[in-house]
C-alpha cells in the first residue's frame, strides 16, 4: 500500500522539481568523463533498440492469423 505524503511536503517537492528537474541530465553529463558518457549513451541506445524490436514483434504477432491444428 502506498503511503500518503502531507500536502505541504508534496507541494514543496513539486516546486523543487519544476525549478531544478530539467537540470539533472545536463549536470550529470557535465560531471561525467567522456567514457562514462559513451557508456550511458550506449546503454540508452540498446534499450531503445530492444523496445523497438519488442514493439515490432508484437505488431507482427498481432497481424498473423492464428494457426489451425
Amino acid at each position: 500500500m502506498a503511503k500518503r505524503m502531507p500536502p505541504d511536503v508534496l507541494e514543496y517537492l513539486r516546486a523543487m522539481g519544476k525549478t531544478t528537474g530539467k537540470l539533472g541530465g545536463k549536470t550529470a553529463a557535465r560531471n561525467m568523463t567522456p567514457e562514462e558518457r559513451t557508456a550511458r549513451a550506449k546503454k540508452a541506445s540498446e534499450a531503445a533498440a530492444r523496445k523497438r524490436t519488442a514493439e515490432r514483434l508484437a505488431r507482427e504477432r498481432a497481424s498473423k492469423p492464428a494457426k489451425r491444428k
